[in-house]
């Protein structure tokens, strides 16, 4: 396989006896003058300052007729490199579901029309995959791409305005729906499921509970982002980045008492570029109480604790005659190292794997290796 590079295409002669200056891009032969002319190195630097503004290679409407297709993927490619993933899923979403699934073809973008447009929404109305709101939101997106295009030199102005005449849907149209809003969880619902957390998990909800923030501001709290340097005894935490920060600027939680308590033990020993609460500190945490609360293997000699029992397991398991094993399920039941369905099962076990022959040389693990299959090693 060829080794893929990132290099610019090079100024060279058309020809070995052309007096002509060319570039060789995505297959097409591009004119620049005169080889060697300052007129000839003017318009290579001018193609490669283009390319790099444009790296999908589409030409300007002035050059060629932009279809939807083209233009949809000199978004995609634009928006990969400029919009977060979020946002990027959204226009991929409207792109190759919907606008290339019905305008895909070699239709320019002159031609997409606000009947289009609406072809596009009732498409995804049909679909039945968003509900009202949702739907009007990908509709501004889609107008925006082609807003984008205009700024690119790809679509003319005038096919950009005829798609923003596209009102939106009024609550109750035909055929949309609408989604529940969401509600808060109610506090006695907080407090009974609270115990059952992990220390990390039942910190997080509580600091969130108090400060009202949002789960992906308490998911990037860094250590740096909390100022504890103020001598009134309050610490601040300024947040990074969060979601609204383009509508009401720089955003600051004040931290009390309360707050610096759940805090203060996920502090010690971090660097200011950590996070408060580590994924790592809350799966120990989870798999700590996983093992604490797990159900231990039952070993027959260890519940067996006196000399008599074990003496009468080896009496027992040496004749092996069906009254001897129904004693000593009852025992085993009598003492709780079975229930009664493991001591149903462990009848029919005991009479295939043991029959009426004695066991040879009965012994305490003897007993255990014969009786374990019959119940298995839990409880």
């Amino acid at each position: 396989m060829p080794k893929l590079n990132n290099r610019f295409p090079k100024y060279c002669k058309q020809s070995k006896s052309s007096k002509y200056a060319v570039v060789y891009y995505r297959g097409k032969t591009i004119h620049l003058g005169i080889y060697g002319s300052k007129e000839s190195k003017t318009a290579y630097s001018r193609f490669l300052a283009e390319i790099q503004a444009n790296p999908t290679g589409v030409l300007p409407i002035g050059e060629k007729n932009v279809t939807v297709c083209e233009l949809t993927a000199a978004f995609l490619e634009h928006a990969k490199l400029t919009l977060n993933s979020t946002n990027y899923s959204f226009y991929r979403i409207i792109v190759l579901d919907f606008l290339d699934k019905l305008y895909g073809d070699d239709i320019p973008v002159e031609s997409f029309k606000p009947r289009c447009l609406k072809r596009v929404r009732d498409e995804m109305i049909r679909s039945g995959r968003f509900c009202r709101k949702i739907v009007n939101r990908y509709v501004f997106r889609m107008v925006f791409i082609f807003r984008w295009g205009v700024e690119n030199d790809l679509v003319q102005e005038t096919t950009w305005r005829a798609l923003k005449s596209v009102s939106s849907l009024p609550e109750g149209h035909p055929g949309t729906f609408e989604n529940k809003e969401r509600e808060p969880v109610p506090d006695d619902v907080i407090r009974r499921t609270l115990p059952f957390m992990p220390p990390t998990l039942r910190a997080m909800v509580q600091l969130q509970r108090i400060l009202g923030m949002r789960p992906n501001e308490i998911f990037k709290m860094r250590v740096g982002d909390i100022d504890r340097s103020r001598k009134n005894g309050l610490w601040y935490y300024v947040p990074g980045s969060y979601k609204t920060s383009r509508f009401v600027g720089k955003i600051v939680f004040p931290l009390g008492q309360p707050e610096q308590e759940l805090i203060a033990p996920y502090l010690e020993g971090k660097t200011s570029e950590q996070a408060v609460f580590s994924p790592r500190t809350a799966m120990q945490e989870r798999n700590a109480e996983k093992r604490a609360n797990e159900k231990r293997k039952y070993r027959l000699h260890r519940r067996l604790a006196t000399r008599q029992d074990q003496k009468n397991l080896r009496d027992i398991l040496n004749s092996t005659t069906e009254i001897h094993i129904e004693w000593l399920l009852n025992m085993l039941l009598r003492r709780e190292i079975i229930n009664s369905k493991t001591k149903r099962k462990s009848r029919i076990g005991i009479r295939i794997r043991c029959g009426t022959a004695p066991v040879p040389q009965p012994n305490l693990n003897t007993a255990t290796r014969m009786l374990r299959p019959c119940w298995g090693t839990r409880r």
